[in-house]
This record gives C-alpha cells, structure tokens and sequence, in this order.
C-alpha cells in the first residue's frame, strides 16, 4: 500500500475544497494517485444524493437579477436544508449566478432547462457547479422556481433572503421606484390575483348580482344602485386578495393600481415567492 502523507492530502485538500479525512480516504483508495482520488471524490455526489434524496428543503433564499434600465428581471427559488448552508458562500455564489444566467442566457422555463446551461464566465454547467456543492456540504439542494419577465418590472428582496417578488407592470419602460414599492407590497401582504380580470368571471358576476338584488332592496334609482354596487366591488376585490383593488401598504389612503395609475402603470402580474 502506497504511503498516504499528509502533504499529499493538503494538496488534494487544496485541489477539492473537500474535508481532509474524506481526501485521505480517497487517497487511499486510489494507492496514492491524486487524480484518481479526484474522481473517487466526485463520483460520491450520486452517492449523497440518493441518501438525501427524502429529506426536505426548508432553507435556502431567493435570488433576483435585472437589467439597469427595469426592461427585464428574473427571479430564482434556490433551497437547501439548513440555514448555515443558506449563507455559505459557495451557495450564495451559484444562487447569484443562476439568476444571472437566467437574466442574460437564452431564457428557462424550467429549473432543469436553466441548470443544463453553463454557469456565466465557465466552462462547465450550473448543473456541475451544484453537483460540486453537494460533494463538498454533502446536503440536499432544490432548483425550485425560476422566471424571467419582460418590463417595466421591479424587484424587492427581504432582508433574510427568504421571501421576495418580481412585479410586472403594463406601460412605457421605467425604473420607476414604484415598481419596487408594490414588489415588496406583495412580499408584505401577499396578494392573489394581479387585477380584477385575473378573478373567475362567474364568480365576479355572482357577487354583482348579489349586491345589485341587495342594493334594490333599498328602493333607490338605479344609478345610484350602480354607484353602490361598484364600491361593494371595490371591497370584494380586496378581499379576493386582487392586488390593484388592496390599499397601497406606503400609503393606505390609496389603492395599489391609484399608486400604479399615478405613474401611468398599471399591474400586469407577480411572481411571490417564499422559503420554507
């Protein structure tokens, strides 16, 4: 049997980032030959996902790239098991270059679509680059959401990383600060529905009807039953969780699309996403 020294395991060591008792071992197993011990290391990441293959993803953070001038913004639903592994730096570091990737590549529309792609400014995939990280934090990792979305659009990340959207507008291209305002509106209050057009017809009818018979009741002209029912409505779209119709969370003397209108917006759509 070869000697294994410690030099020798400090040099794969430095080569793989891996811990020392698991270079030794390798060594060992390959006789001494660093490059064989490399490829024993990394054929484990099949090994380690397999045992971590039931184990959840309650960890992890949100990342979100754009463009300077608001014309586009992706967004990427990264987990892992713990909290420290969601501030490891290598984590952090591929988060950021998936979003990235997503941002200025040909586009995802599938986590598995992005992952095939190779890691901005490398020869080797985002794919690769995560087999890698689950090698050396031997923990389970989920590519859970990925999106891009065309602008006006704007972006709000909690200060934890764990929570965060991307909001789409309808309008002329801006970097209107507004755009962020109502993403972390949306973060905060967690709307459903972008507009009122987004609710199932049939069940916007119903209440109408409902409120109309009701109004009628009361025995008053119909243009004022019309005014009547159309603020009921204004409270039913808040309720249903219709972002535009929810008081503005900056300023709840005003609706969201009152804020967005202001800016000639209007809300187009959300992409709300939360760890754990």
């Amino acid at each position: 049997m070869a000697e294994i020294t410690a030099a020798a395991v400090r040099a794969l060591r430095e080569r793989t980032d891996l811990p020392m008792m698991r270079c030794k071992k390798a060594l060992v197993e390959a006789g001494g030959d660093e490059e064989k011990a490399i490829a024993i290391l990394a054929s484990e990441t099949q090994s380690i996902k397999d045992k971590r293959a039931d184990n959840a993803t309650h960890e992890g953070r949100i990342f979100v790239a754009m463009k300077d001038d608001g014309s586009q913004a992706a967004i990427v639903d990264f987990q892992c098991e713990t909290a420290p592994v969601a501030s490891n730096e290598g984590f952090i570091s591929l988060g950021e270059a998936m979003a990235k990737q997503l941002l200025e590549g040909p586009g995802a529309e599938t986590p598995e679509e992005l992952m095939s792609q190779k890691a901005p400014g490398q020869d080797r995939t985002l794919q690769e680059v995560l087999d890698e990280l689950v090698n050396k934090i031997a923990e389970k990792f989920s590519v859970e959401f990925v999106k891009r979305v065309d602008g006006p659009v704007g972006f709000y990340i909690h200060h934890d990383g764990k929570s965060g959207a991307l909001f789409q507008a309808e309008g002329e291209p801006s970097t209107d600060p507004v755009l962020r305002d109502v993403a972390m509106h949306v973060t905060a209050i967690r709307p459903t529905f972008a507009s009122a057009a987004d609710l199932d017809p049939a069940l916007v009818k119903a209440e109408k009807d409902r409120l109309s018979e009701e109004a009628r009741s009361t025995g008053k002209p119909e243009n004022i039953i019309e005014k009547m029912v159309e603020g009921r409505m204004k409270n039913f779209y808040s309720e249903q969780g219709v972002l535009e119709a929810q008081a503005f969370a900056k300023d709840e003397t005003k609706t969201v699309g009152k804020i967005l209108e202001e800016k000639k917006l209007k809300p187009k759509a959300f992409y709300l996403r939360v760890i754990g």
